[in-house]
This record gives structure tokens, sequence and C-alpha cells, in this order.
């Protein structure tokens, strides 16, 4: 009966109590075979399975893990059966098999004549085994049909080996034991129990010609060196020992087993010390590296703060700076101003004077429009200040213009510089001419003064406009680097296909290193060498000791290439090939031209369809195209 099998309805699990009441009753009223021996046991509810035989506990275990399964492949029918089965066991089956568990073991040497000569392995032997005539041959049963029946009767042989004649099944047997001493004492319990049924080797031998059923014993030396099929045999796969060699060869080995126990504790022992030890090396190591890292984490949030409060404060100074200029240009506006009311109430003076409060008030006009054109610039510059990318565009122009308005300038205060080194002379030449009381010559030498003293303030004028313009120049380079920073960051984690964005100038390549790795070494080690060798290499290029450049002349000028006869690019051209040599070339190049002294990885902002350094305006111009692309993609 198998109700695992599904042929009658299932039951719910409210009823397995229930039925496994009445698989009880069953078990007990002996529906269901359970016991098969002594020792031998079987699941009347599992007999789709291999294993049919259980010992005792075998089989109460199975019978409880079934019951007790969570699991949705067993029934509930199949789970109150095992519970029934748990339940027989303990209760009906336990009286019976509870003693043969706790009965003393008896030690099969205590009355064995340790010298007599045995047959080893043990062997027994099977004699009068029943054949019959069939096809001009004698058959009989198979060996593994009397294995079956002596293990069923507790004597547990590994193998039952009948014995064949050129005339078929010779009528005998021989059936192997364990080598071990429970094998022994299996094999002289079989002997036992066979002369207790008057079916030993004395009752074979006995003269009594009318002999019926199996007789069988151990094999000893007279067995081993007889004529007949079973000689032959035991002498072919057996040999003779004593009970007292054996035991001495068991000794000999479990000594030698303790001893080689005993040096493979010691260096356990040992190997456990050296590795305590390492680890409390590396723990010590690991607490110091982590301390370090506090430290290094603390120190780099401080630099943080830092850096953001002095932005903070940079911003509020260039704020109050732009609102103290636009005052004083203010300021300065209204005084020119009213400069010019004063000069226009005195244009009845004289010629001489008339003409020059005309040119006065042309240059106030001039420096009143400059002044107007830089209050309004100002203006522009507070409205926009929050307007990066914007902003940065219309001042690298403003800073086109100025340099240009710079050179002008320049231009200007060297012709200045001409006309008064020329007005000086002809002084000179008049004083050389000396003083002979013509008036029209002291006119001249005195309208020279004035000129001159007019040229060198416009010189003064300039110089000043000169170092003003400078300064702004240098103020709109450092915030047009500052810009490039942020452009920088802000463009750092967008996607390789776009054809502008950040390059890390220095750094390593380790796809040709992987490429390389696959043509000599085998798919399992690719990665893990080419790990290594890459980051090797990553060692070399930040080594400050390492310079394989010379120097050369190129057009008058000199310049440093990368050295080919390095041994260090040698080796590497060698053993890996063109693409890891030009891996490295580049990064050291890029490492030369942007960072020689730091040696270490800087960010750039980089045209990849051109190949070269980006511009400001091509990177703003990149982040407004993108903007608008995603506002589009928003509003749609």
């Amino acid at each position: 009966m198998d109700c695992s099998s599904g042929e009658d309805t299932d039951i719910s699990d409210s009823e397995i109590e229930e039925y496994e009441e009445k698989s009880y009753e069953e078990l007990k009223n002996g529906k269901h075979r359970v016991k098969l021996s002594e020792e031998t046991f079987t699941c009347p509810y599992c007999t789709k399975k291999k294993k049919r035989d259980y010992q005792y506990k075998e089989l109460l275990q199975h019978a409880g893990s079934v019951g007790k399964c969570n699991s949705d492949k067993r029934s509930a029918r199949d789970k109150a059966n095992h519970l029934a089965l748990a339940k027989y066991l303990e209760k009906d089956l336990g009286v019976v098999s509870g003693p043969s568990e706790t009965l003393p073991v008896v030690d099969p040497l205590a009355d064995c004549n340790r010298d007599e000569m045995f047959v080893w392995p043990w062997i027994g032997i099977v004699i009068n085994l029943p054949t019959e005539w069939k096809d001009g041959r004698y058959v009989g049963q198979s060996g593994s049909k009397l294995r079956d029946q002596l293990t069923r009767r507790g004597f547990n042989p590994t193998r039952v080996h009948p014995l064949w004649n050129y005339r078929g099944h010779s009528g005998s047997a021989v059936i192997e034991f364990h080598k071990d001493w429970s094998g022994f004492n299996n094999a002289m319990s079989f002997e036992k129990a066979y002369e207790a049924d008057h079916h030993g080797k004395k009752d074979w031998q006995a003269s009594n010609d009318q002999k019926s059923g199996l007789y069988s014993w151990v094999a000893r030396a007279d067995d081993y060196r007889s004529n007949g099929i079973i000689g032959e045999h035991l002498r072919r796969i057996a040999d003779l020992r004593t009970v007292s060699d054996l035991m001495e060869d068991e000794a000999r080995r479990t000594s030698k087993l303790v001893s080689n126990l005993t040096s493979v504790i010691e260096v356990k022992k040992k190997h456990l010390e050296e590795m305590e030890s390492k680890f409390e090396e590396t723990d010590n190591s690991l607490s110091k590296l982590i301390e370090e890292k506090d430290k290094l984490h603390q120190s780099y949030n401080e630099e943080i703060k830092k850096i953001q409060s002095s932005a903070r404060d940079h911003f509020l100074r260039i704020f109050n700076d732009h609102q103290k200029l636009k005052l004083q240009l203010e300021s300065q506006k209204k005084e020119l101003e009213l400069r010019g009311q004063e000069l226009e109430k005195r244009e009845t003076l004289n010629d001489y004077e008339r003409r020059k409060l005309s040119e006065d008030i042309e240059q106030n006009t001039i420096k009143n429009s400059s002044l107007q054109l830089a209050a309004d610039e100002q203006q522009r510059a507070d409205e926009n200040v929050m307007k990066l990318a914007e902003d940065q565009k219309r001042q690298k122009e403003d800073l086109h213009k100025r340099i240009i308005q710079l050179e002008r300038q320049l231009d200007a205060k060297q012709a200045v510089e001409l006309e008064i080194e020329r007005l000086k002379g002809t002084l000179n030449v008049m004083k050389h001419m000396g003083d002979d009381g013509d008036l029209e010559i002291l006119k001249k030498v005195d309208d020279i003064h004035k000129t001159l003293r007019d040229k060198e303030g416009e010189l003064e004028d300039l110089e000043a406009l000169n170092q003003t313009l400078i300064v702004k120049e240098r103020k709109s380079n450092d915030e047009l680097q500052e810009a490039r920073k942020e452009l920088v960051n802000g463009l750092n984690e967008l996607s390789k296909s776009a054809h502008i964005r950040v390059k890390r100038m220095g750094e390593l390549d380790s796809k040709p290193f992987h490429e390389a790795m696959k043509r000599k070494y085998n798919e399992a080690d690719v990665d893990e060498r080419a790990s290594e060798v890459c980051s090797l290499w990553e060692e070399y290029l930040r080594d400050p000791e390492w310079h394989p450049f010379r120097v050369i002349n190129v057009d008058g000028k000199h310049q440093e290439v990368i050295d080919d006869q390095d041994e260090r690019l040698k080796d590497l051209k060698k053993e890996f090939g063109d693409e890891v040599f030009k891996a490295v070339t580049t990064a050291l190049s890029e490492i030369n031209e942007y960072n020689p002294s730091g040696r270490y990885v800087i960010s750039e902002l980089w045209n990849y369809p051109e190949g070269r350094k980006a511009t400001l305006q091509e990177g703003v111009a990149f982040i407004l195209k993108q903007w608008n692309v995603y506002k589009r993609k928003r509003m749609g």
C-alpha cells in the first residue's frame, strides 16, 4: 500500500489526527508488515522507493521526518500514515527492538584460539545447495538470493559466490564477510548458528549418509589446502592468517596512525599559532588603517568646510566690491557733471580760455562717456552674476575687447611718451639758445612747458587706466578658470557618447592589457593577470624618479619626447605588443604635459571628435544644448 501514490482520495489537514488513529489500528492488527527480521524493518507506505530495508532507528527517523514534513510534496494522508508508523514503532515494536540495541557487546575473540589459521579475508563455506539437472547441466539459486537470506538472519555478508565446474553448479558456495572484526564476528555467528542446527562442518563430515539442508562453517587451513573446487577458489582469492597476526598488524597500523596523527596535530598546532599571530598583526594593522582613514576623512571634511566658507566669503567680497565701485562711479559722474556746469559758466572768457575750456569739455565728455559705459557694464555684471554659462561667454568676448583696447592704450601711451621726449628735446634746445629777452621765445618756452605738463598728466591717466584694465583682465581670467572647473565637475558624470566630456589626463587605459592577456594566457587567468600588470604600470607612472623622456630641437625650440630606448618601455613593448606600449606612452605624455610635478591624474574638458582641449565656449554651448533637449523632453 502506497498512500503517496495518489490512488485514494486525499484528506484535509484537519482529518490527519483521525486518519492517524485508523492507520495505527491497522498496523496493530497486522494488516501491514513492518518487521522483516530481528534487525531489519521496512516501510509499508513507501513501496516504490529503492531503499526497502531499514534498521529500527533509521525507520523511526524516516517515519518521523515524513510525518512532520511541511512540504507540499507530501499529501495529508501520507503524513498521517507515517505518523501512525512512528507511533507503532515506539509503542509496540520498541519493546521488542529495544533490548537488542542495549545488549552487551560480546568480544568475538574471547573464546577463540588466536593461533588457529583462518582464511583471510573471512570466508564462509556453504555445502549441499539444492541443484537440478536442466539443459545438460546442473543449475541452482543465485548468490544474491542466498546473500539476502543471510542478511535477514543478521550475518551481513558482503558477497556470496556460487562455485561452478564443467558440469554446472557444484552445489557449494563461498561467503565473503567484511575484513574487520565485525566481519569476523558475523562469520563466527554464522558458523555457530549452523552448528546449533547440527549443520556444521563436523555434521557434514559425519559418516551418516542421509543429509539434507545447507551445511556451513568458516573456512580454515584444511579447507584452504583441500584439493577440491573449494580449495582452489580459496587459494586464488585469499590467504591463511592467524588472529594473533592480524591483531599485531592492526596494532602496528594503529601505532603508526597515532604517530602520524600526533605529528599532524603538532604541525596544525604550529600553523594555528602562526595564523593567530598573523591575525593579531593584521587586526592591529587594520585598526591603524581605520584610525588613519577616520583622521583623513575628518581632515577632508574640515578642508571642504573651509573651502566652502572661503568661496562664500569670496563671493560676498566680490559683490561688496561691485557695490563700492558702482557708488564710486556714480560719485565721479556727479563731480564731472558739476565741473561741466562750471565750465559752461566760464564761456565768456577770452579766446585762449575758450579753446582750453572747449578741450576740457571734450575730454570730460569722453571721460563721462567712459564712466557711463563702465557704470552700465557694472550694472549688467550685477544683474547677471548668477547666470554662469551666458555670463562666462559674454565675459570672454569682453576680455577680447579689453585686450584690443589695452593694445590701443599702449600704442597711445607710447605715442605720448614719444611726444614728451620730443618736447623735452625742444625745451633743451630753447634753453641752450639763451635768454636774449626775446618775448616770442619766452612765450614758446612757456607754451612748451604747459604742453609738457598736459602730456605728462595724460600719460599718468593712461597708465592708471592701463593698470585698471590689467586688474580686470586678471580677475576675469580667474573667474573663467573657476567657471572651467565648475564645468568639468558638472560634465564628469556624462555618458561616454557625448562629444564634449571630461577626460582624465594621464589615466592608463586597461583595455589593451586585457587584449594582450587574452592572447597570452588562459581565459580563467585573463582578468586577474591584466589587473595586476595594469596596477604595476600605474605605480610606474606615478613614480617621479622615472622620467623616460629625451629633449630634441624642433624649429629652434627644445621639446621633450618619449625615449624609445628606455629599458622598461622596451621590455613592455617586447612582452605585450604595440597597443599596450601606446597606452603607456600616451598616459606618460599626458602626465608630462598636464601634471609633471604631481604625477597624478587630473580632469580636463575635452573635444573628443577633434582630439583636443575644449574651449569654455564649447562647454557652455554643449550644456545649453543639453538643457534645451531636457526641457523639450519634460514639456513633451
